[in-house]
Parts: C-alpha cells; sequence; structure tokens
C-alpha cells in the first residue's frame, strides 16, 4: 500500500513539475491574446462564441476587446484579475466548455498569466471583423505556412564522415551532444538495402557478384543508377503513391462493393510514370486535370491524350456508393466530393482541410468557405446535381479505323441475321401450320387469327384458346420442340454470326474525371456541412491563408482559352508554381519516410498546428529546393539521399548513443524497418524463384478458400511453369477489393481503402506468427525454395545452404550458421526417416476398415512418398522466410 501511494504522489508531482514548468516558461514569455489565447479559444470555444452568425450568450471571444464588454452576462474578464474574471472561474472549475474536451492544465495557466498581466494585444484591434475567424499574422508565420528557403549548408570540415549537404544538416542537431554517424555498413547490406529500397526485390545472384567484384570508388553509385533504371523501380515506388491516392479495384461504400473494371490503368500510368522519371509537378498537374489539357469529345485518343486522360484516374479512387447500389444517392454524392478533397488535400498539402467542412477549422487557419471555395474547383466535374455514375464517366479508346472495322463486322452480321430471321419466321409459320392441320377445319382459321393477333389485343377469348390449344404457344425459343431440323439451321446462323463477331475488335475504357462544357453548377456553403442546408454561394478559389494579403484568394471561374472551366488546371500550376509552402515539403518528406521508416515530419498528412514539428526543418527545406531545382525528379532525390553517409551507415545500435537519443531521432544509425505487406510477400516469390514478372495489365484474381479466407486465386490450369503463372505476379498486380482484403497482406498491416493511407502502420501480432507457421502460401513458397536449391545446388547440403543464405539474405552464411544449419538438417532428416519406418504397412489391410482409417492410410501414404531430405530442407527454408533478417531491412 505505502509504495501504491508512493507511486500516486511521485506521478502527481511529475505532473504538478510539468505544469509548473510550463506556467514558468510563460512567466518568461511575453504572452498576447493572438499568439497565445486566441488558438485555445479557437479550439474550444468558437462553435459557440465566434465561428458561427448565431453567438450563445451573444458573447464574441474573437477579440480582446470583446471579452472586456462581454456578452449578455457582462464582462467576462477583470484584466489584472484572473480570479475575478467570470471566464476564468468557469475555465478553471471545469464548467466550461461545456463538453467533455476541455483544456489542459498548461492551457488554464496560460488564460491565467496571460489576464494577470492585463490581457495584452500584440497590436491595436481592428475597428471592424467579418464573421467566422480571421487569419491573423501570428497563423501566418506558422513554420510550414512560411515560403520554402534554401538553408546555408554548415561546411563538412569537421565532419569527417560526412559526404553530402545531408549530412552536414542532419549534424546540425547533434550540436552539444555526443553524437557521431555509425560506420558504414558492409558491401551486402547495402546492396540488399538498396534493392529493396528501390525496387522492392532481393538483388539477383549476378547483381551480387556485379557489385561485389567493383572496387571502383562510384561503384555504389552506378549499383544505384541500375536500380533506379528496372522497371522494378515504378512497381515499388508507384506502390507508395497508390497508398495516399487510395487506390481499389472496387467501389467501396456498400457491401455490394462494384468491381472496377478498368482502375487498373490508373496504377499502370503511375508504374509507368515514375519509371520514366516524369517530373514530378507534371505527374501532380496530370492527374489533377488531365482532361483539361486535352480538347475533348475527339473522334480519335493520341498516346499522349491517352495518358493524360488515364492519369485523372487519381480523382476516380475514393468509395463511389453511386456505382456500388447506396440508398441514399444525394449523400453518395456528396461524400465522393468530400473524400476526393480530403485525398488532394492531404496527399499534396499535408492538411485535414475536410476539418472545415463543416465550420471554421479548431486547429489551422481555414476557413469554412476556403473548404467550399476548393470544392468550387472541382464541381463542375463532379457536378453532384447532375451526376454521372461510373459506367457514364467511362471514355472509349476505339480509334477511327476500329469503329470503322466494328460497324463493318456488325453490317456483315447484321446481313446474316437478317437471313436468319426470315428464315425463323417461315419455320415457325410452318411449324405452326403442321399443327393446325391436326384440328378440325372449323377451328383452323379462328386460331391462326388468335395466333397472329398482338398479345395486348387478343380477346378472352382468343386467350383460352392458348390454354386449349398449347402448340399456339409456339415460338423461336421452342421451335425445337416442334422441327427440330429447322432448330438446327438455325443455329447455323448463330453459329455464323458468333464467328464473325469475334473479328470485331474489343472496345476498350479508360476510367476518368472530366467537364461537360457548359454545365457549370453553382457552388453552395452547406451549413454545419449538412447538404440539405445551402445557404451562400461561393466562387472558386484557393486558400485565404496562401493568398497575398492584398489580394483575393481567387481561382478564375472560366478559362475563355478552354471548353471546360480550367479551374483545375489552375489549381494544378498554383500548387506546382514553386512558390506554394507546403507541396515540395510534403512530397520530399514522404520520400524520407519511405527511405528511414519515419519522416523529417513524423505526421506525413498533418503539417498544421496538430501535426508534430520537423526535426530537421533546415533539412527539409533545403530537400524541398533541391527537388524543385532539379525539374522534380524522384530519381535525383532517391540518389541524393542514397549516397549521403546518413544513408549509408549501419544500423547497429550503441548503448552510450542511445542515453542519448534512445529512438533515433536525430539519426545516428540507418533505423531499421519491417518490409510493407507487399514487398514481404515479393521477397518470397522471388526468393522461391517462382515470382512472375509480368508488368501492367488486369489485376490478378482474389477468390476464398476453403476456410473462407481470401487469398490469391490459384491457376486452374497450371501449364507452363510455375513463374508464369498470375498467381505469382507482384502484389501490386494483386486485385484491391475494398470488402475483401487478401489474408496474408492484411496480417502484415496492408491498408484497407476505406479513402485512402497516409502512413501504414508496423505492428506485431500473434497472428503475423501464425501465418508464417501454417500459412499455405507461406509452406507452398518454403517447398519450392527448398526444390530450387536441390535443383541449383546439387553438390549437397553445404552448398544447399550457402545458396539458400545468398538468395534470402544477400549474404554469405557464417559458419556458425553453417555448422548450425547443417546439424539442423542431419536432425530432421534423421527424424523423418525414423518416423517413416515406425509408419504401418498398408500391403495387408484390416478386413473391415471405416471411412476414417481409410483416409488416415491416405495420409501415411502421402507422408511416406515425401523424400526426407527435401521436408527437412523445407523446414528450413520456411524458417529463413519467417526469420527477422528475411522481414526487416537493417
Amino acid at each position: 500500500m505505502n509504495r501504491f501511494c508512493s507511486v500516486i504522489c511521485f506521478s502527481l508531482l511529475l505532473v504538478v513539475s510539468q505544469v509548473s514548468a510550463d506556467v514558468e516558461i510563460r512567466t518568461n514569455t511575453a504572452l498576447t491574446f493572438e499568439k497565445h489565447i486566441l488558438p485555445i479559444f479557437k479550439t474550444y470555444c468558437f462553435d459557440c462564441h465566434g465561428s458561427q452568425n448565431e453567438l450563445k450568450g451573444g458573447l464574441d471571444l474573437r477579440l480582446r476587446r470583446f471579452l472586456v464588454n462581454g456578452g449578455d452576462s457582462g464582462p467576462v474578464i477583470q484584466p489584472g484579475d484572473p480570479d475575478g474574471s467570470y471566464l476564468f472561474r468557469r475555465v478553471r472549475d471545469g464548467e466550461m466548455p461545456p463538453r467533455n474536451h476541455k483544456l489542459s492544465r498548461a492551457e488554464v495557466a496560460t488564460v491565467s498569466q496571460w489576464i494577470a498581466a492585463g490581457a495584452p494585444t500584440a497590436r491595436e484591434e481592428p475597428a471592424e471583423i467579418g464573421q467566422g475567424i480571421r487569419i491573423t499574422p501570428e497563423d501566418r508565420e506558422f513554420w510550414s505556412f512560411q515560403p520554402i528557403r534554401r538553408p546555408d549548408v554548415p561546411s563538412l570540415e569537421n565532419n569527417e564522415r560526412g559526404r553530402s549537404p545531408i549530412d552536414a544538416l542532419i549534424a546540425l542537431a547533434w550540436q552539444d551532444k555526443d553524437l557521431s554517424f555509425a560506420p558504414d555498413a558492409d558491401k551486402f547490406t547495402l546492396l540488399r538495402r538498396a534493392s529493396l529500397d528501390l525496387t522492392g526485390l532481393p538483388p539477383k545472384l549476378d547483381e551480387i557478384v556485379e557489385y561485389l567484384a567493383d572496387t571502383s570508388d562510384d561503384a555504389y553509385k552506378k549499383m544505384l543508377d541500375r536500380f533506379l533504371q528496372s522497371p522494378h523501380y515504378g512497381e515499388r515506388w508507384g506502390r507508395h503513391w497508390l497508398d495516399v491516392a487510395g487506390y481499389a479495384d472496387s467501389e467501396g461504400y456498400t457491401l455490394n462493393d462494384t468491381v472496377r473494371g478498368f482502375s487498373y490503368k490508373y496504377r499502370d500510368y503511375v508504374i509507368r510514370s515514375l519509371n520514366d522519371d516524369k517530373p514530378f509537378d507534371q505527374f501532380l498537374t496530370e492527374q489533377l486535370a488531365g482532361d483539361e489539357l486535352v480538347t475533348l469529345p475527339k473522334d480519335e485518343l493520341s498516346p499522349e491524350d491517352i495518358e493524360r486522360l488515364t492519369a485523372t484516374g487519381f480523382l476516380r479512387l475514393v468509395p463511389d456508393g453511386t456505382g456500388s447500389g447506396a440508398e441514399d444517392q444525394d449523400a453518395a454524392r456528396n461524400q465522393v466530393l468530400s473524400d476526393t478533397l480530403k485525398v488532394v488535400s492531404s496527399a499534396l498539402m499535408g492538411l485535414t482541410l475536410g476539418c472545415a467542412q463543416c465550420h471554421d477549422h479548431r486547429h489551422d487557419p481555414i476557413l469554412q468557405t476556403d473548404y467550399y471555395r476548393i470544392r468550387a474547383i472541382f464541381e463542375p466535374a463532379y457536378n453532384w446535381k447532375s451526376w454521372r455514375n461510373p459506367s457514364q464517366r467511362r471514355i472509349s479508346l476505339y480509334t477511327d479505323a476500329e469503329r470503322a472495322e466494328a460497324a463493318a463486322i456488325d453490317t456483315e452480321a447484321g446481313q446474316i441475321q437478317a437471313v436468319k430471321s426470315k428464315k425463323q419466321t417461315e419455320y415457325v409459320a410452318a411449324a405452326l401450320e403442321k399443327e393446325i392441320a391436326k384440328v378440325d377445319k372449323s377451328v383452323r382459321e379462328t386460331l391462326r387469327v388468335a395466333y397472329y393477333t398482338a398479345n395486348d389485343k387478343r380477346t378472352p377469348e382468343q386467350k383460352k384458346l392458348f390454354d386449349v390449344y398449347p402448340f399456339l404457344n409456339l415460338h423461336a425459343g421452342n421451335l425445337y420442340q416442334f422441327d427440330s431440323k429447322a432448330a438446327d439451321d438455325l443455329k447455323n446462323y448463330d453459329q455464323q454470326m458468333a464467328e464473325i463477331r469475334s473479328r470485331k475488335p474489343s472496345e476498350d475504357f479508360l476510367r476518368v474525371l472530366t467537364e461537360i462544357p457548359g454545365q457549370v453548377p453553382t457552388t453552395y456553403l452547406f451549413h454545419r456541412g449538412d447538404l440539405n442546408r445551402p445557404t451562400d454561394e461561393i466562387t472558386p478559389g484557393v486558400l485565404t491563408l496562401f493568398a497575398p494579403k492584398t489580394e483575393a484568394a481567387v481561382i478564375p471561374e472560366n478559362d475563355s482559352g478552354r471548353p471546360t472551366t480550367g479551374r483545375r488546371l489552375a489549381f494544378a500550376r498554383w500548387l506546382t508554381s514553386g512558390n506554394h509552402p507546403l507541396v515540395a515539403r510534403v512530397l520530399v518528406n514522404r520520400i524520407w519516410m519511405h527511405h528511414f521508416g519515419r519522416g523529417l515530419v513524423s505526421t506525413p498528412s498533418d503539417f498544421g498546428g496538430q501535426g508534430m514539428r520537423p526535426s530537421h526543418p533546415e533539412l527539409l527545406d533545403w530537400l524541398a529546393s533541391e527537388f524543385m531545382n532539379n525539374g522534380w525528379s524522384l530519381k535525383h532525390l532517391h540518389k541524393l539521399i542514397m549516397t549521403s553517409t546518413v544513408y549509408r551507415q549501419s544500423a547497429r545500435t550503441d548503448p552510450a548513443k542511445e542515453t542519448i537519443d534512445r529512438e533515433n531521432r536525430l539519426y545516428w544509425r540507418k533505423p531499421i524497418r519491417r518490409l510493407e505487406a507487399e514487398i514481404l510477400r515479393d521477397r518470397m516469390l522471388a526468393t522461391s524463384g517462382v515470382l512472375n514478372k509480368k508488368m501492367f495489365g488486369p489485376p490478378v484474381a482474389i477468390t476464398k478458400d476453403d476456410g473462407g479466407q481470401i487469398i490469391v486465386a490459384p491457376t486452374k490450369t497450371p501449364d507452363g511453369p510455375a513463374s508464369e503463372q498470375p498467381e505469382y505476379r507482384r502484389s501490386i498486380y494483386v486485385q484491391v477489393r475494398r470488402s475483401m482484403p487478401v489474408l496474408m497482406l492484411r496480417q502484415f498491416d496492408m491498408p484497407v481503402m476505406e479513402v485512402n493511407c497516409e502512413k501504414r502502420s508496423s505492428s506485431t501480432i500473434s497472428t503475423q506468427s501464425l501465418t508464417l507457421m501454417n500459412g499455405d502460401f507461406v509452406l507452398d513458397q518454403a517447398e519450392r525454395f527448398a526444390t530450387k536449391l536441390v535443383r541449383e545446388a546439387a553438390s549437397g547440403r553445404r552448398a544447399q545452404i550457402a545458396l539458400a543464405w545468398q538468395l534470402a539474405f544477400t549474404r554469405l552464411a557464417t559458419e556458425e550458421e553453417m555448422e548450425r544449419s547443417l546439424e539442423f538438417l542431419e536432425h530432421q532428416v534423421n527424424h523423418l526417416k525414423a518416423a517413416e519406418s515406425s509408419l504401418p504397412s498398408r500391403q495387408e489391410p484390416p478386413e473391415e476398415n471405416t471411412g476414417k482409417e481409410d483416409q488416415e492410410n491416405e495420409n501415411v501414404e502421402e507422408v511416406k512418398q515425401l523424400d526426407p531430405e527435401i521436408q527437412a530442407l523445407t523446414s528450413l527454408c520456411q524458417a529463413l522466410l519467417g526469420s527477422s533478417e528475411f522481414m526487416y531491412l537493417d
């Protein structure tokens, strides 16, 4: 009990100490309303007292003088007297704000200190302010809203290990700290690291031999160039972009989760663009407004037109209930647009723009009107009052020649159809007459008249005849019951038409976003985000925060030089002008994050007030300026980062340095990170030798196994080598179904694209171990890996183990690993042989045998047929595929 009380007292002491420290800091700081108090009120109070037209209690907290004047109950602060201030007492006692979200101790202390100091302001307050929050100079001074400035790079003279400006800027954070770079990683590690980082695949044996044999000073750079030129580079880094874009092959939103037939073309566009090192500003512009760079409609699209239109698939990736059977279509349409703005803002600007949909942003200087200004940029293409569902938005890829060929084939088939129709009419009439001839002459004409009278014109008496004389129900569909030869003859015509139509060029489509010229809806601000409560008309514009103080934050409503409004194109060019303070920072931060496992800003999609501050702000700005100054080249940025010492250093820990920076936030060693789910699967396929390297095209199908788990669909007719089977293609080509994530990938944190994935998690859970031990995919790859070793290293166990280490780990096995592996194989083989010899023989089965015993005997035979050497080697291979060294990148 005493120990428990001591712990409680110690915890309270820590809290009090922290609050005291905060108070002390603020005591030594000149507190002002604009810099210290307004952000608190904006977070907690403005919903009732500032952002809306109606002020509860008549109290407005947006200016200091409003607090002194007060509301319906009089003044709420007494400058110089916190305890005598009504507002402070309510806040201090937890009575305000009324919700559960209360001010922290430090924030309460800040309000008290400010009132005690006389409630000062930073400057004279304006005589008038409009509705909602206002953007202050303090808001504009926030670090991420400042222009990108290329910093001066410290000299490397006193840093023997530094190789580049990146290293010098990393070392800036080490001042007064006993930190330094770890030794360089060995050549094996650098090769494996670069290969998996840039291609997502382990290096091939010939690449290992070539790199190790190259003793030139630039061997490492040449190795990087080879990987950057690999077609697998686009697959690896395309997967990163598809995460933030929210790529999926299904509509989501409802349980129907309708499959998208042509979404994969956007995925292929991304891969090709990255392989070509397309300038990233162009890459972004095409995705936001590729259709506005093409004049539509067009009879025939050029390859450049197709590429630009395909790029707009970026804006067609979010869940779409209008294509998946949503009951409330208005809500579904509105959600498509809301989710799209979320993707655009988080992927490109690193801002939580959606927080301003219902009210002015609580934490960042983003007005509610700003949200709808951005929405007005996209609404002409989405036009939720004149909506087009997914099938109506498709664009055909038919060329003029293909259209002409298709029309000629349709005409040819139509001629056959005409002949068939004539014959069919004759055959049916002949069959009818044959049947009528069997009845009494007195009713024959009556039956003919009834048959040839349209159904809706028949009298009740005529309808009864069809019950009395069933043959009157004769038609083309049941002709075979009356004249089989005639029916067979008609089938010949069907076969002729099928053969003709088989020559028809297949029509392919693009899933795109386009505007319909002349259809420009009016955008309205929705009261508290309710689409059923539109209020003011809103014109397109950019965020007020980023507009020059003397100019309106507008995007032209219409580009007279284009058939479309040109709004998205203007928006894209504003983002990529080089003057935007966020876009380049957000992009280079993500590249850094994928190389090191953590961004310089650890909240990659939130560079606002609630996000984390950059650990190395000078480096972030240097990388951003370097990126733009070198033509927005992603490959240049990769090489810049990967040739630095901070990237090339070892991942080994140092106890002395850990006491200074336990979490390695200052990068004194290379962080270790687990491979993403898709790369883990791809590495297994590559290691076992069955990876199908086919690129592009429709996604690989998924299915449910006997246990109801989602798996990659196995090949039904496995003709040819395993490396040509669709199921062994890279994971980026596996169908992404929102409602059916592949189990093996989901276990290792592949995201489910509810909207998009801003940053992947990396969990360690028990089911991952179970998957590695018992999963059919892992067991299959382990067996194929073992078979490959036997085939390619047939000289014995030692050679097989050596090859296994090279393929799995891109290094040589140590002598200890070799001896332990030999011992393991020997023990396993002996154990399996002993188990095999103890199995009962089936040569003389008992006279009476149950079904259960039959099954057991079949299992026995299967076990006896397996080679103990292969079984033992398979177990070793499974251990390698499930090892930390295989799953983690150092």
